[in-house]
């Protein structure tokens, strides 16, 4: 019982998460909004003009059958049909039209959230887990956001029907059966309440039956979103660039069965949604089933015995049997999607969680002074950091100054500290302790777009988007042409760009287009120092992007870059020393501490330093080049 509660909001709390949920979605879309409600409300109504119409034509071929009075009917349904059918046509051409970007607003509002967020929180795994989850749950059993659509358009619909068949059934109650008939006790005011409120109390039944199934498939969400992972993994994994060879090589299918065709999988034969249905879930379902049919049963046995009795014509039992049995879904189909709606706000607290989190970094206002000169000097005034739920310092006390212009080696080993190093730097986090300076101001006072605008970095695991080449190096669509043109040759592509079939706007990747290029490790490497070039940014750094690449390799990747930094200060990042003996100074970091700061030939004198044994233990790579 306890579980239960826990995957539910009470009802004023679903009430107001839907309404946010609602204005979330068509926010800012009033013209969607308003031709959805147009669409929904003539698809709604306009049954009844047919209900109507085809009601009158029974009753006059049952009666008078005037020629002149049939020809005018057999019009009216014709013409009615006809304006129906070309509104509906051209209401759901214009909803097409507008609501064609519906989902991408949903999903970009997910995306605008994770670009806007504080990276601390980027960086989270518990952030990446929660979007995961909300995106597993949207597409596996259609929860959050994207449901708040179709339920907005059921009860719409169904509300409206509702008072459309309404208005068609008044006579069913109202009328008498003759007086002396066998089925005389029918016009007792007292049947017709009972009658009435057995109609009702079955009609609320079924989708009060049906909502306990859509409760308990909720529930099972987690176990539903967990199945769809592994099968979106596991049943494409042979088929995946990065994985198809070595599913080849080892055989790998194996694995991928016992996940696809395993019988107790969770949708398999033997699994845990088919225990399900032939439990309490398949129970409740049958139920409401029986309770639907059980109310056509009811209605078709008074509207018959009314009309036995004289109360009806043959043209008011169709009207009366078709405007109950609409009416009857409609209630269903309100009780049934209020009911989908308190389901679905539990997923709704999850998407709020996600787009409410707040951004805690101190953003500053401070202009950062565009200098010609580009005299900018950064100082780490005894820097610690932890990162968030970690009780170790991933940098303790570090204290370093450095100007534009200079050449920075930051090396160590793997996990020495240096990435946090220029995590802090670039204030994609903020010091735990002491304070990073820009030009002597504590770089928290400055507007943080502004600051992050002075540096270009290559990251280990930079990422290129599936652009042309010109839209990546420029980082926009709307780039300078010729200025990346010029990037990508300064940064060693230059006889590489002439072969390519369409030049700068050459495809990286083939996902979107047939003539794109699948480009080498190197290639890609280059294609992001150009970017870093593009930028044209005061501090340039390379986070060991060429770890990939063997130590000769990667010093002459440093050196060619280190010739077209001009001015600007350039950090290089590395566990291996000899791609950074030129620069002019080197900050030597081991376990979180900066333990050495100096040139390489004072780094090396000192026998007992971290350097000089860093240096001897990987001289074997790269002796040749000493």
């Amino acid at each position: 019982m306890k579980k239960k509660k826990a995957d539910r909001v009470s009802v004023r709390e679903a009430i107001k998460l839907n309404i946010r949920a609602i204005k979330t979605v068509y926010g800012g879309r009033r013209k969607l909004f308003l031709l959805q409600m147009s669409k929904t409300a003539f698809a709604a109504l306009t049954p009844y003009v047919e209900i109507y119409l085809s009601a009158l034509l029974i009753d006059e071929l049952t009666t008078t059958r005037s020629a002149e009075r049939l020809t005018s009917l057999v019009l009216w349904i014709i013409g009615s049909a006809a304006v129906i059918a070309l509104v509906q046509a051209i209401l759901n051409r214009l909803h097409a039209v507008e609501s064609s970007q519906m989902w991408e607003h949903i999903h970009h509002l997910f995306g605008k959230k994770m670009l806007s967020m504080d990276f601390v929180a980027i960086d989270s795994p518990s952030t990446h887990t929660l979007a995961s989850k909300i995106r597993q749950n949207t597409n596996g059993g259609g929860w959050g956001l994207d449901r708040i659509v179709w339920q907005l358009d059921n009860v719409w619909s169904a509300i409206l029907k509702l008072f459309g068949g309404s208005a068609l059934i008044v006579t069913l109650f109202t009328s008498k059966v003759e007086s002396g008939s066998e089925v005389e006790f029918l016009n007792s005011p007292f049947v017709t309440a009972g009658v009435i409120t057995l109609m009702v109390a079955i009609t609320f039944a079924s989708p009060l039956l049906s909502a306990v199934g859509g409760r308990i498939y909720a529930q099972a969400s987690g176990r539903h979103m967990l199945t769809n992972r592994l099968f979106g993994y596991y049943g494409w994994f042979g088929i995946r660039e990065e994985t198809s060879v070595d599913s080849r090589i080892y055989d790998l299918r194996k694995i991928c069965d016992r996940h696809n065709y395993d019988k107790t999988g969770t949708f398999h034969s033997k699994g845990f949604f088919a225990k399900l249905n032939k439990g309490k879930l398949g129970l409740v379902n049958v139920l409401s089933s029986i309770t639907q049919s059980l109310f056509t049963v009811l209605i078709y046995f008074y509207v018959c015995l009314k009309a036995w009795g004289g109360a009806l014509s043959l043209g008011g039992i169709t009207q009366h049997v078709a405007a109950i049995n609409i009416i009857a879904g409609s209630v269903r189909g309100i009780l049934s999607t209020f009911s989908d709606m308190r389901n679905n706000a539990f997923f709704l607290v999850d998407t709020f969680t996600f787009l409410d989190m707040p951004n805690d970094m101190y953003q500053g206002t401070l202009t950062v002074e565009k200098r010609r000169d580009r005299e900018y000097e950064i100082e780490f005034c005894n820097v610690s950091f932890k990162y968030p739920g970690s009780e170790q310092y991933a940098l303790k006390n570090v204290s370093l100054k450095f100007k534009v212009g200079e050449r920075l080696a930051v090396v160590g080993q793997n996990g020495s500290g240096k990435t946090t190093f220029i995590k802090l730097l670039c204030r994609l986090y903020d010091p735990t302790e002491g304070e990073i300076l820009l030009n002597g101001i504590n770089i928290r006072k400055y507007d943080y777009r502004d600051y992050m605008s002075i540096f270009s970095v290559v990251f280990q695991d930079y990422s290129l988007l599936q652009l042309t080449m010109g839209e990546v190096i420029g980082s926009k669509s709307d780039y300078d042409r010729n200025y990346a043109t010029a990037c990508a040759v300064d940064s060693g592509l230059g006889e590489k760009l002439e072969s390519f079939p369409n030049g700068i706007d050459t495809y990286l990747g083939k996902d979107y287009v047939s003539d794109g290029l699948e480009f080498s490790g190197g290639e890609r490497q280059k294609i992001a120092l150009a970017r870093t070039l593009y930028k044209n940014s005061a501090f340039m750094i390379l986070d060991e992007p060429t770890a990939s690449l063997d130590p000769i390799a990667e010093s002459e990747v440093y050196s060619n870059f280190n010739n077209i930094v001009g001015d600007k200060t350039a950090i290089y990042i590395s566990h291996r020393l000899s791609s950074c003996r030129f620069c002019d100074t080197i900050a030597v970091f081991n376990e979180g501490s900066l333990v050495q700061h100096g040139t390489h030939e004072g780094l090396l004198e000192d026998s007992n330093g971290k350097y000089h044994e860093l240096w001897n233990a990987q001289a074997q790579y790269y002796n040749a080049k000493d």
